[in-house]
């Protein structure tokens, strides 16, 4: 069976990806099945590379916040600020490391040798798709909601305005009150439902309608960069202020419904940049599926739709997903996988990386349906088998030696 596996799988680089399939989609999505290791993050940089030189991509968005994204955007495209203050204030979830690896200071470093010296329709930008959020909590929505109702000071009526920038000010109140870290645990200390954070989702949502009815004006008086930004804010202040309704909320439901905020926020900054044109991203292989997520919060089950299943709904054949399956994490106590999972069939192989067409090794198997792989180590999420049809491709890398 190894032999006839070998025939589903190829060499890593952009000809196999777009091999498997029937057109360059307007969003491709590249999965890890854990974090913080840089052997994938390598593999996602050579990938990478390739499509933007071969296929003409013009965006790299990863898992990280949308706001802080904007300094590493500045920084790609006009050399603003130095590298290290950029790998240092232009990423979030430090519990990963995402400022601090290697890999993605290379990215950004190639990002900029790329752009320098092309004009900026030829460009390549980046992007952070998640909201301003981290495991032990959320942002304060000041900075989306101040940015959003400056610009449109800057360029609107000022009686079309339903607030001043001190009222946004009084009801805010200090940041620590939202970024308290025991509201995660604890939702009585949220502020999330308080009547100062009831106003401002009201006002959140008219900033943002009003971003909407001035849309003939705005685009005339804006460059794109701004009127983008301008849209970003807006979607970044009204989840943020849901996300905090829902961490105040006592009920069952609210890991779901947290979960789901997230899920829908990074959803439509995706939506938000395919729409830009042509571009890559890079996540948890559990945010970008198309199948349902699911995972076990305090020995409960919770379930939600990923971003990548919301964008697939609405993008139909323009999203593609590329799933990463790991051999072996052995510094966490994940060594060789079993035969008979998906993984154990692809160890058996001679390279250490593949890119796999799910088709043909679903015919190859026939009836026999791998094994799902049980992780030893809580951080790394091993592919379901279950899942396999909704994957466009697999990309196999045998092992992950210590970062």
């Amino acid at each position: 069976m190894t032999a006839a596996i070998k025939d589903a799988a190829q060499a890593v680089d952009a000809a196999a990806v777009m091999g498997l399939l029937p057109a360059r989609p307007r969003l491709l999505a590249l999965g890890e099945p854990t974090h913080g290791e840089d052997v994938l993050l390598e593999v996602r940089n050579d990938l990478f590379r390739q499509l933007v030189e071969q296929e003409r991509y013009r965006t790299i968005t990863i898992e990280s916040d949308c706001m802080r994204g904007l300094v590493v955007d500045d920084y790609v495209t006009s050399g603003t600020g130095t590298l290290d203050e950029v790998m240092e204030r232009g990423f979030s979830h430090p519990e990963i490391g995402l400022g601090a690896s290697a890999a993605n200071r290379e990215l950004v470093r190639w990002m900029r040798a790329y752009n320098d010296g092309r004009p900026e329709s030829e460009q390549l930008r980046f992007a952070g798709f998640d909201g301003p959020l981290e495991i032990t909590g959320a942002e304060s929505p000041r900075q989306a909601l101040t940015a959003l109702h400056a610009y449109l000071t800057a360029r609107v009526d000022a009686d079309l305005l339903p607030c001043t920038t001190e009222t946004l000010d009084h009801l805010l109140g200090a940041d620590a009150r939202w970024t308290d870290p025991a509201a995660m645990m604890d939702p009585s200390r949220s502020v999330g439902q308080t009547p100062e954070a009831k106003q401002l989702r009201l006002l959140a949502d008219d900033l943002v309608a009003l971003l909407d009815t001035q849309t003939p004006h705005l685009i005339a008086a804006s460059s794109s960069d701004d009127w983008d930004r301008a849209r970003m804010y807006g979607r970044t202040a009204t989840g943020l202020l849901r996300y905090h309704f829902w961490m105040a909320d006592p009920s069952p439901s609210r890991m779901a419904q947290l979960l789901g905020v997230r899920a829908s926020m990074m959803a439509a900054n995706l939506l938000a940049l395919a729409e830009r044109g042509p571009a890559l991203a890079y996540a948890h292989n559990g945010h970008l599926q198309r199948d349902k997520s699911r995972m076990q919060m305090s020995g409960l089950p919770v379930e939600w739709w990923s971003a990548g299943a919301i964008v697939s709904a609405q993008l139909g054949d323009e999203y593609a997903f590329m799933a990463t399956a790991l051999g072996t994490i052995r510094h966490h106590g994940v060594d060789t996988p079993p035969p008979d999972t998906v993984e154990g069939l692809l160890y058996a192989l001679p390279e250490d990386r593949y890119v796999v067409d799910p088709r043909r090794l679903a015919a190859v198997l026939g009836d026999t349906t791998p094994a799902p792989r049980v992780s030893p180590w809580f951080g790394y999420s091993p592919l379901d088998p279950a899942h396999m049809a909704g994957h466009d491709g697999i990309v196999f890398v045998k092992d992950a030696p210590p970062s």
